[in-house]
């Protein structure tokens, strides 16, 4: 009955075992480093914070052209004035007037600094006032003018100034972006090996855990039948607790890297998937790259995005620079008009004899005839003339000048502290890869020597030649030999890496396009 019993429950034991083996399959999700890396571009919130700017510094060259764009002003008015006469020759009891007008005026600024505008007014005047030849008089004026300042302000370069930064500014936007990806490239890869690394040392502990379980089953099977003394026992059965105990903290390891690594991919964003468990599909590799410090610096001048933006930034000072030494010059500026009036309304003519008798005739013109007189040009007229003005303020104080020279000058040494500041990343990157490599290759040495010791001293133990303590001592040799192995190997694969960002190749090496980001 008993024996039946404890079949039963070892039957129950391993379908649930299974059970929870097939359901935690089912809730996992095996990523290669590709997939995660393109789920960090698609997920990442930096990245999608960072994706808004070059759309804002969009819209900020699109509003800087907007000085270009013509304006339209458009006015209406009228006027309606009653007041106590003061000469009988204006009325005999009181003056009232009304006049309506309007004014419609088109202008553009042009890239020189000048501005060019078309203003054409209209009027009609009723009064009650005496001896007005023309009432109602309806009046027309059409009027080109233009104004270009000669020396401050003057030129294409000093009026699209606002334009041309604003169109650096986007380069220098979508550079930090391109900064950005870069940077969290890497810290895909820093958290997927990271991973990789915790789960095999994982499964070194348990590899671990097994040779000191088999040791101990031995040495209680050579106490029982009384060729070993029971002290040896003692030793394997520690061993196994603190191997046991490496394993729970090595389980805790992979939890912690595998968030991590879900943080910066965002599985939150994926329904469903934020709570499963990820499994790594790529193993790190340790091939040899070759790669000189001159190719590595010279593709890091080329494609670094910090050197992109400070070489921007100081053209963005160097046209402050101009703009302030602009502002010192007098202003002295050109204006020309040309313009054609035109008047109708209903004439009377008045008896020379008897000017404040009733009008002997009245010839009714309509309000379109001032218009026709307008755009023939029956009356045309010009005047031109220039305006000098000259900005004490600026002449004797030059500081806006002075300041833009200085802040040039800082983005000059900025850029050159920056260039050897790579220079010293990439010769310390270079030596990293070179330095790692040669350690995979050491630590692997050692690692088969620790296995050849623990198999030698394994025999020595057959045969009554040594004890338990030193097996195990050998054992936890192998263990770490094997740690450190995998640890290297990692290490080797992130200074490969961490060269690709030091050179800004990440995205090129990862075939990601900032075109082919969501919301780009």
């Amino acid at each position: 009955m008993n024996k039946r019993i404890t079949g039963v429950l070892i039957f129950l034991s391993l379908f649930f075992v299974q059970m929870s083996f097939s359901q935690q399959k089912e809730n996992s999700l095996s990523l290669s480093l590709q997939d995660c890396i393109l789920k960090a571009m698609k997920n990442n919130l930096g990245v999608a914070i960072e994706v808004l700017n070059p759309e804002l510094s969009g819209i900020s060259v699109t509003l800087a052209g907007e000085k270009f764009w013509p304006g339209l002003t458009f006015s209406l008015s009228r006027r309606d004035t009653m007041q106590a006469s003061y000469s009988y020759l204006e009325s005999a009891d009181e003056v009232t007037t009304l006049r309506d007008g309007y004014t419609t005026q088109i202008s553009q600024l042009i890239p020189t600094g000048g501005t060019f505008s078309v203003t054409m007014e209209g009027s009609m005047t009723d009064t009650n006032q005496r001896l007005q030849t023309i009432n109602p008089r309806y009046g027309n004026t059409l009027t080109f003018s233009f104004s270009q300042p000669l020396l401050q302000n003057f030129g294409f370069k000093v009026n699209r100034k606002d334009i041309i930064i604003a169109r650096n500014n986007l380069d220098i936007s979508e550079s930090q972006l391109n900064k950005v990806l870069q940077n969290t490239i890497y810290s895909v890869e820093e958290a997927y090996w990271n991973l990789v690394y915790s789960i095999e040392n994982l499964e070194v502990r348990r590899q671990s855990l097994q040779l000191a379980q088999d040791l101990l089953a031995k040495n209680q099977r050579a106490v029982e039948v009384g060729t070993l003394a029971p002290i040896e026992v003692l030793s394997a059965q520690s061993a196994v607790a603190t191997r046991e105990a490496d394993i729970l903290q090595a389980e805790a390891q992979v939890k912690n890297n595998e968030d991590i690594l879900k943080t910066i991919i965002n599985l939150s964003m994926e329904e469903g998937r934020e709570a499963a468990e990820i499994i790594p599909v790529d193993k790190p590799a340790y091939e040899l790259k070759e790669i000189s410090l001159e190719t590595a610096l010279r593709t890091a001048i080329e494609n670094r995005p910090e050197l992109k933006q400070m070489r921007i930034d100081l053209q963005n000072r160097d046209i402050n620079l101009g703009y302030a030494k602009n502002q010192l010059l007098p202003n002295l500026s050109l204006q020309a008009s040309y313009w054609s009036p035109g008047i109708s309304g209903t004439k009377s003519e008045f008896d020379p004899r008897d000017p404040w008798g009733p009008p002997i005739s009245v010839i009714v013109s309509p309000a379109s005839d001032a218009l026709k007189d307008v755009l023939s040009f029956k009356y045309p007229n010009w005047s031109l003339g220039l305006n000098l003005t000259l900005p004490l303020d600026k002449i004797f104080s030059r500081t806006s000048y002075a300041q833009a020279k200085v802040n040039l000058q800082q983005a000059e040494l900025r850029l050159k502290n920056q260039e050897q500041q790579i220079y010293l990343e990439i010769k310390q990157m270079v030596r990293a890869v070179e330095t790692n490599y040669k350690r995979v290759q050491a630590y692997k040495v050692a690692r088969e020597l620790a296995d050849k010791k623990l198999q030698a001293e394994e025999e020595r133990l057959k045969v009554g030649l040594t004890t338990s303590y030193f097996v195990l001592q050998y054992q936890t040799e192998l263990t770490t030999a094997w740690s450190n192995e995998l640890k290297v190997i990692i290490d080797y694969s992130l200074s490969l890496a961490g060269l690709d960002r030091a050179m800004g190749i990440s995205l090129k090496n990862k075939n990601i396009s900032l075109s082919e980001l969501p919301g780009k």
